[in-house]
């Protein structure tokens, strides 16, 4: 009796064992197929993306100023089914489609385009000229990928709308304008992204990376980019003649102390281990050969990781420079003028659990030898602060490949030639990246929303 009741046991577990095991299979054959579904579309929907993507691209638009293509963005997801807000923080756009209970995410697009004259002898390149905020006559260029990412999101917007029957939830795709100046994110907040509308689970965007082969993605988890500040610093002293500096108090032999001490901080201050650039990018003081100016300004980009690391390089160029002035016996009514300008950019921080998630969707979408760690950069990029609201959302922005093969492998020859960066009047994205992007993008936000 005891065998049998053994035998009866063993019997009820080969049983649930199958029954776990046909679930198992039929979950996985469930998620196979809304991205083979996933792919067809994009197949589809690919060459009216590619005539998009090449007139958003000749017809780029200045930060703060993307009127026309905020418009065009907003069209095309009313058409894809999503109610649609415009003209939220400046012309950003933001468009919701809400299918059933389930958890919210939120997709970003930038919009804006930058002053530079395009180089890249496309067919539809860039021949926008016009006036920036200034009133100064500029070329325009899409020369940051944001035609790709605009692009992308319209591919998405027409996937995840078509798939719906395979996810639940809110989904939420912002058009984001002024990324180049580091304002649209906070514009968009404070005008009530997170308040007007469902608040996100989740954020999520893309951005094209010219360093990485097109079909490849890339992502970082943790700190993906850094706090970006500009600071001037203005340099006050006594002028003179030239022939007399021993009646003066030269700011300009001050100005130039204060440059190489302030490269003092990163070497000497801050933990070796913590990532921090001091960059005196402009300096600029006085009008004559024989003339000892009054004063001399500099101008400094300073970048870091880490919040308690940006105060205390701050801190230390303050004290820095007036600590070198009055050592060269400036008054104290002369002292240095630090002035940290109001466009400081976030940390962007890769929520680590939901980095973990995307790439797993990354790797299921072009298979996980085209998905690859990249490094941390010391660029900035203002999508970070979307994860900075309390509560905190988490966000997650991989990298989509966007240069040529042979391109990548020239460059690597002795001699070869170099790629073009980001922002460089050369740079042109490989069209395949918008594959590549709608359907990663897709298959990720497939993964966060399905099956809840």
């Amino acid at each position: 009796m005891i065998l049998a009741g053994m035998k009866g046991k063993e019997v009820k577990m080969r049983s649930n064992l199958a029954i776990v095991m046909m679930v198992a299979l039929t979950r996985l054959a469930t998620a196979a197929a809304p991205k083979e579904e996933i792919k067809a579309i994009v197949e589809r929907e690919y060459p009216a993306l590619e005539k998009i993507y090449m007139g958003v691209h000749q017809a780029p638009e200045l930060s703060l100023m993307e009127e026309k293509t905020g418009a065009f963005l907003a069209g095309e997801l009313r058409k894809a089914g999503y109610e649609v807000t415009e003209h939220v923080g400046g012309y950003g756009v933001v468009a919701v489609l809400k299918n059933g209970e389930g958890k919210a995410l939120m997709i970003r697009t930038d919009l804006d385009a930058l002053p530079v004259k395009e180089e890249t002898q496309a067919q539809y390149a860039s021949a926008v000229m016009t006036k920036d905020l200034a009133g100064q006559v500029v070329p325009v260029m899409h020369a940051c990928g944001h035609d790709i990412h605009i692009t992308t999101m319209v591919g998405v917007a027409r996937t995840m709308a078509e798939l719906k029957k395979d996810w639940k939830g809110t989904l939420i795709l912002i058009g984001q304008p002024a990324e180049e100046v580091s304002a649209g994110a906070k514009r968009m907040i404070a005008d009530g992204l997170f308040k007007r509308w469902p608040r996100p689970d989740y954020a999520i965007a893309l951005h094209v990376d010219a360093e990485l082969e097109v079909g490849k993605v890339g992502y970082i988890s943790g700190y993906a980019m850094a706090n970006v500040d500009s600071i001037d610093v203005l340099i006050r002293g006594v002028g003179g003649h030239g022939a007399m500096p021993h009646m003066t108090k030269d700011p300009i032999v001050i100005a130039a102390e204060c440059v190489l001490a302030l490269q003092t901080i990163a070497s000497r201050e801050v933990k070796a281990t913590e990532p921090v650039v001091v960059t005196v990018g402009s300096i600029h003081g006085g009008t004559k050969h024989n003339v000892i100016p009054d004063e001399v300004k500099l101008q400094l980009t300073v970048r870091t990781y880490k919040d308690e690391v940006r105060q205390q390089v701050i801190s230390a160029i303050e004290r820095i420079v007036k600590g070198i002035a009055a050592a060269a016996g400036v008054p104290k009514n002369l002292e240095p003028i630090v002035s940290v300008k109001d466009e400081y950019t976030p940390a962007m921080y890769n929520t680590p659990e939901l980095t973990e998630k995307v790439v797993s969707s990354l790797k299921a979408m072009v298979g996980e030898e085209n998905v690859v760690l990249r490094e941390p950069s010391m660029g900035g990029e203002d999508f970070g602060r979307y994860g900075r609201e309390e509560p905190k959302i988490p966000i997650c922005m991989y990298r989509l490949g966007s240069v040529k093969p042979e391109a990548i492998a020239e460059s690597k020859r002795p001699g070869g030639r170099a790629l073009p960066s980001l922002h460089s009047s050369k740079y042109l994205p490989e069209r395949e990246a918008i594959r590549i992007g709608v359907m990663t993008m897709s298959g990720a936000a497939m993964d966060l929303l399905g099956g809840q």
